[in-house]
């Protein structure tokens, strides 16, 4: 067993599970993916969850129990109570997710919601090390956050600080999941680049966008916008500068709020190209104020897909060592 032995974490998605093992360090020591069974149910989930952190265990040789498991669930939760209020992906409503995995594993296990766990990730082993004040933003199938503020999570009164894709950017733009209008996510994200290029089509236009979808309007999504744009076809291109720009607009009153040292830009959507980045960094620059942005450096994440288990495996490792995970700067 590794000295001082070690921790679990998972990142929890509405299809995949990925689970890891680390010391206390945050050094990897095993981790795997494995299908989410949400259609098997609450209990079906909770368990496949304690089965990967046996499996994990096993296969690295471990005699022994984790110290403690970190886990970053979707959905509103609280974390302190360890209670996920709703998750739609999953099919969950006020769920008592960290009891029941304590009954089934027998360590401590510490809850948080993905993107701050995300987010987390980033600033201890990512793009936003060392920096006492970074945001976190992800833009793919929607846009979500997390806020690290003087050096630690900030998660609000209620552990819902960092929705930054419920900004509103326009107050007129399109209605947003969360019955709002004009939110960064009905605007920036994937999903929006997607309805606007199917919007186009059901008009008679876009028709690179068509074909980069293969012919198939239902199969449109922000990938064959990205294919489209990248071959030069400028309704593409004007889609995916409309969301670049939107999300400049919601950084530009992030930056003016916080202050941020590091803004961390990660998620699928990021990878529209470019164009995306220079619409949003244009944006930024009109809207924000000058001394703000100049004290921000705008990166993309470093850890891609891991930076939610990382995140996780970093909350285990503070629980264990006896720091208060939920303690706010």
């Amino acid at each position: 067993m590794p000295v001082g032995g070690y921790v679990a974490g998972i990142d929890l998605g509405g299809t995949k599970i990925y689970a890891a093992l680390a010391d206390l360090e945050g050094r990897v020591i095993n981790e795997l993916k494995v299908p989410t069974p949400a259609r098997e149910g609450y209990e079906a989930v909770i368990r496949r969850l304690a089965a990967a952190v046996g499996q994990l265990q096993e296969e690295a040789g471990l005699p022994g129990p984790p110290l403690a498991l970190g886990v970053g669930a979707p959905g509103p939760l609280d974390p302190a109570a360890g209670v996920v209020y709703q998750a739609p992906n999953l099919g969950w409503r006020d769920v008592p997710l960290k009891a029941d995995l304590e009954r089934l594993l027998g360590v401590p296990v510490y809850l948080d919601n993905d993107a701050n766990l995300a987010a987390l990730g980033e600033h201890r082993y990512g793009a936003g090390r060392g920096a006492a004040h970074m945001v976190y933003i992800t833009v793919s199938t929607g846009v979500g956050g997390g806020l690290v503020l003087g050096g630690r999570l900030y998660r609000g009164a209620t552990g819902g600080a960092g929705e930054v894709g419920h900004l509103v950017v326009d107050p007129r733009g399109p209605r947003c999941g969360c019955g709002s209008y004009g939110c960064l996510e009905a605007l920036a994200s994937g999903t929006a680049m997607a309805r606007e290029a199917r919007r186009l089509v059901a008009a008679g236009r876009g028709r690179a966008i068509l074909e980069a979808a293969g012919g198939d309007p239902a199969s449109i999504t922000s990938e064959a916008v990205a294919r489209a744009a990248a071959a030069g076809d400028e309704e593409a291109r004007a889609i995916i500068a409309a969301a670049g720009r939107a999300l400049g607009i919601g950084m530009a009153g992030i930056l003016n709020l916080l202050n941020p040292a590091v803004v961390v830009l990660g998620g699928g959507a990021m990878r529209a190209g470019t164009l995306f980045w220079e619409a949003m960094e244009e944006e930024l620059a009109r809207r924000a104020l000058e001394a703000s942005r100049r004290a921000a450096r705008i990166v993309p994440a470093a850890l891609g897909e891991r930076s939610g288990v990382l995140g996780a495996l970093a909350l285990a490792a503070g629980g264990a060592r006896g720091e208060p995970p939920y303690s706010e700067p």
